[in-house]
């Protein structure tokens, strides 16, 4: 069940590969959070570009947030995913990881470690 479309990103013009490759190995764009809906308008964009889109809806959501509005944000109902994402649930520093707010609102609660980006 090969499915996969060479397309031309909406935004850079990059040529990429869309679409599952089998019933397993779905495309690479489900490992990102569902935050765009289909009717926003335009048609795929690359891994690039896609990344970067869901970076900038990602942290304009987050600049939203207060500790009140956290306990009840939109990433707790997402489908949970084991793969997590450099830029956007994470970046590394000095060798570290550092966990962005977004990935502590996808967990739902604090952990009490007084992490850096801690919404809550």
């Amino acid at each position: 069940m090969n499915t996969t479309k060479t397309k031309i990103c909406s935004s850079c013009e990059t040529s990429f590969s869309c679409g599952d490759v089998s019933v397993e190995n779905k495309c690479w764009c489900n490992d990102y959070p569902p935050i765009f809906n289909l009717s926003e308008g335009g048609d795929c964009l690359c891994p690039v570009c896609f990344k970067e889109a869901c970076e900038d809806k990602i942290d304009a959501y987050v600049e939203t947030m207060t500790p009140e509005k956290a306990l009840k944000n939109k990433a707790i109902s997402l489908p949970k995913t084991e793969k997590l994402i450099e830029g956007i649930d994470y970046y590394i520093e000095n060798g570290n990881y550092v966990f962005k707010s977004w990935f502590h609102l996808k967990r739902g609660t604090c952990c009490g470690n007084d992490c850096r980006h801690c919404p809550y």
